[in-house]
């Protein structure tokens, strides 16, 4: 019989792979990013995401457990979206508009993801875990706000304009280089 706890454990393995995939796949975004603004609110989840690893390792062994993983899927699809969003609209006005959109939808799925852990690691009555889950939570909530607040204050007037705005720059030599 399956129990709330395998359950847990279950998702708990995907976030653990979802969290290293994205370690991975962030500096991608950063390099495509021409908007300096949107590269410093990645790089700095990029080193939040990173310590996630460590936390999510540090849940397993509050439950007694190794840590291990199981293939995130969604995850896979979303990065496999912005691969996708990347390529298309690399060099355009819109690239960093089309960036947060994906970063953002990885934030609501991780956001979903973790509010329904630290709910499980409550009631399975390991408050340590909980408040593990619970910080991360909080820090991907942080992360979609900034988000939008690069988006509306400059990624998605770079789009609309279709020109260049303050720490968003079509020349951006840091981005072509990286490119």
């Amino acid at each position: 019989m399956r129990t709330l706890k395998n359950l847990f454990l279950d998702e708990l393995a995907d976030r653990y792979d979802s969290e290293r995939r994205l370690v991975i796949a962030m500096p991608k975004m950063i390099k495509v990013a021409t908007c300096s603004k949107l590269r410093a609110v990645i790089e700095s989840h990029l080193m939040e995401t990173e310590r996630h690893v460590t936390k999510l390792a540090k849940v397993f062994q509050l439950f007694g457990e190794k840590p291990s993983v199981n293939k995130c899927e969604a995850t896979i699809g979303l990065l496999a979206e912005g691969a996708e969003v990347a390529t298309d609209n690399k060099g355009l006005p819109v690239i960093n508009a089309a960036l947060v959109l994906v970063a953002q939808k990885i934030e609501h799925y991780e956001i979903a993801s973790y509010g329904a852990l630290r709910e499980w690691a409550t009631l399975l009555g390991n408050k340590p875990a909980a408040a593990i889950l619970k910080e991360i939570l909080g820090e991907e909530k942080a992360a979609n706000q900034a988000l939008i607040e690069v988006a509306a204050a400059h990624c998605n007037i770079q789009a609309l304009t279709g020109g260049s705005i303050d720490g968003c720059n079509l020349n951006d030599k840091k981005a072509k280089k990286a490119a």
